[in-house]
């Protein structure tokens, strides 16, 4: 498959084009190569917006209007041109990652503001091993970052597993806050196979052990 198939006749026909701008928008703050898949969802006239975060986790937000098939495009392309209704050239080739399963189990459910308290908490421990070192010793920005990264937010027990915790990993959270997902009351602690999901009102963020994530399919799209 080519890299850069032209698919501008199509559309991208969604018409969710606020929320999908928005999705798009942080995005590209975030990382402005970065691609977006469109996904047709089962049931009438909506389609999911899945991208890859640059600390390994995966984000989903739902919007509605029906995408020309399963596609992966430019995020910043597919921003530029949501107006007038363009889809950008594919990109197929680029999109690496498994998708979670469909189906999922609620686990636990946490306050939005809960989750709101630990990201912060996080940001100023970043900002202060930065300027003092941890220990005395100075230690580098990306160290800092993956350390912060990896450790466990949140463990939470559930009520029909209570021998299999599941841990919640600062990235999940961060993918959250930072793609804007959270809002008033309470996010969703979400179990799927062996991918754990934080789910708020706007969007999604899920994620699995760092050594699966390395793993990259010989070609082509893995089924996902």
């Amino acid at each position: 498959m080519s890299g850069a198939v032209d698919a501008r006749a199509d559309g991208h026909g969604l018409d969710g084009v606020a929320d999908a701008g928005a999705f798009l928008a942080r995005l590209v703050r975030l990382d402005p190569a970065t691609v977006v898949r469109l996904r047709p969802e089962p049931g009438p006239g909506r389609t999911a917006l899945w991208a890859r975060l640059p600390w390994d986790v995966l984000v989903v937000r739902t919007v509605p209007g029906v995408a020309p098939g399963d596609v992966t495009v430019g995020a910043a392309e597919l921003l530029a041109e949501l107006e007038e209704g363009g889809l950008p050239p594919r990109r197929d080739d680029r999109w690496r990652w498994p998708l979670p399963p469909i189906a999922s189990r609620l686990v636990e459910t946490l306050p939005a503001d809960e989750l709101r308290r630990i990201a912060r908490a996080a940001a100023g421990t970043l900002r202060e091993a930065a300027t003092r070192g941890v220990g005395g010793r100075a230690v580098g920005q990306r160290a800092l970052r993956d350390a912060l990264l990896d450790h466990v937010a949140v463990v939470v027990t559930p009520d029909d597993s209570p021998d299999t915790p599941v841990e919640v990993p600062q990235r999940l959270v961060q993918g959250l806050v930072r793609m804007g997902f959270l809002g008033p009351g309470h996010v969703q602690v979400r179990v799927a196979g062996r991918w754990v999901g934080l789910v708020g009102p706007y969007g999604a963020a899920w994620s699995r052990k760092v050594q699966e994530f390395s793993l990259k399919p010989g070609t082509g799209r893995p089924n996902g």
